[in-house]
């Protein structure tokens, strides 16, 4: 072993293998397509909101359909829908990604894992501490701890994208890894806190269809992936069984998606030598239907917020509420996730791969504060929509997360002319074994 690769091997953030890298690669193009979608819903959410159309926005997303029996309520909102429904799709994606990583990426690699799981941890730990800290005085606010403690990283990658093209290879990789991990921990938090009046005999149920949802799924991977719509007429009605029942346990709707993800082989089980395992087919088909369709959808209804001109925009701005939430997404993120890294870099002895600065991951670490899908999920589930914190959360989440992009961008936009020489050197020419020279000396990193 030469002292170069030891020196990278022993890095924090070094380069992870070369199938992670491209696998990576190809989700954080999707994810910017569907942030700058996610843009879009927003604001045409926000502009209805505060127009002469108003009433109509706030009545389609008032709209009940569904039905309700003495056994089984799904009489919902088009918004309760969204957030509950439409997100469950979201959830089934990042339960994909957090059974890969935990089984074949590099999150199986404990030495690799507690970097972006120590800083995700800290990027939720002092958002939430801040917002604690600032509505310690006013108990009904405080029940709102958890809503600076989520990254969206479609509109992180989106902002990435734009203003750091030519980031290293090991930040971006870092970014979305740190993202999967916070989502877990936000997956946790909703299961836990934001669980009531359970019901264990509909979960007892679930069991059921989620049973035979794995063995479908991991007796018949050749037909799912020869036959698109085998999924949707095979698998799709066990998964709304398994939605249903979790909705009605008590459970949050949207732990359903993760736990039919959970379901999905990640390892290819056919005998004929294919390249991708079924939840990465599944990944590839269903990853667009979630960031074009069912997040944007989710956005348009939860974003628009009446904020009632001027003076109603100060009166959510200065609330402790959005307050909290301002502080804990741009200042807690950035330092939680900074800190931490800084922490383990001091325990471990080891230093920052020679390629990156503290400063480029500082601005990672601030687009890491972009919390908008699951915290403003977390803001639905904290305050009743009678409650002007309510408004006020929304109002402090479409704050912070421009405010965290403008921070990121600041210090992001000035390093490209350094990321652009990083990225000359990383310009390789590919080997006889078709795999890029960079990773040539560990060759055992990509089998």
């Amino acid at each position: 072993m030469t002292s170069k690769h030891k020196s990278r091997t022993d890095a924090i953030l070094a380069r992870g293998t070369y199938r992670e890298l491209t696998r990576i690669e190809k989700i954080l193009t999707t994810e910017t397509t569907g942030g700058l979608i996610l843009v879009g819903a927003t604001i045409l959410a926000l502009l209805l909101a505060n127009s002469p159309a108003a009433d109509a926005y706030f009545s389609l997303r008032d709209m009940h359909v569904g039905f309700s029996t003495s056994w089984l309520d799904l009489d919902l909102s088009l918004a309760h829908w969204a957030a509950d429904g439409l997100l469950a799709i979201f959830f089934f994606l990042v339960g994909l990604e957090l059974k890969m990583e935990l089984t074949k990426g590099d999150l199986r690699d404990p030495r690799r894992a507690f970097v972006p799981v120590a800083a995700a941890a800290g990027g939720v730990a002092l958002p939430a501490l801040l917002y604690s800290a600032i509505n310690a005085a006013n108990p009904e606010t405080l029940g709102g701890w958890a809503i600076p403690a989520a990254t969206d990283i479609a509109f992180a990658v989106a902002v990435l994208a734009i203003v750091g093209s030519k980031l290293p290879a090991a930040l971006r990789t870092f970014l979305l890894t740190l993202a999967i991990v916070d989502d877990l921990i936000a997956i946790t938090i909703i299961a836990v806190f934001y669980s009531s009046d359970l019901k264990l005999h509909y979960l007892a149920f679930a069991l059921i269809p989620l049973a035979l949802y794995w063995l479908v799924a991991n007796k018949a991977e050749a037909l799912f992936k020869k036959h698109y719509s085998a999924a949707w007429f095979v698998l799709l009605p066990l998964g709304l069984i398994v939605w249903a029942l979790f909705y009605n346990s008590g459970i949050h709707a949207t732990i359903a998606g993760v736990a039919l993800a959970f379901m999905i082989p990640v390892n290819p089980l056919s005998k004929y030598g294919e390249r991708y395992s079924l939840a990465e087919t599944f990944e590839h088909r269903f990853r667009p239907l979630s960031s074009g369709i069912a997040v944007p959808i989710f956005a348009f209804f939860s974003a628009g917020v009446a904020v009632g001109g001027l003076s109603g925009l100060a009166e959510a701005w200065t609330s402790s509420v959005a307050l909290g939430i301002t502080v804990g997404l741009v200042a807690g993120k950035m330092l939680g996730i900074v800190g931490t890294t800084f922490l383990v870099t001091r325990i471990r002895g080891a230093n920052l791969d020679p390629d990156i600065k503290w400063i480029d991951l500082t601005g990672v670490a601030a687009l890491a504060g972009i919390g908008f899908t699951v915290s403003l999920l977390v803001a639905e589930l904290s305050f009743d929509v009678a409650n002007p914190a309510h408004d006020w959360a929304k109002v402090g989440v479409l704050t912070a997360s421009v405010l965290a992009a403008i921070v990121g961008a600041a210090i992001l936009t000035p390093r490209n002319a350094r990321y652009a020489k990083i990225a000359e050197r990383e310009k390789v020419d590919v080997n006889h074994d078709g795999i890029p020279d960079v990773f040539a000396d560990d060759t055992s990193r990509t089998k």
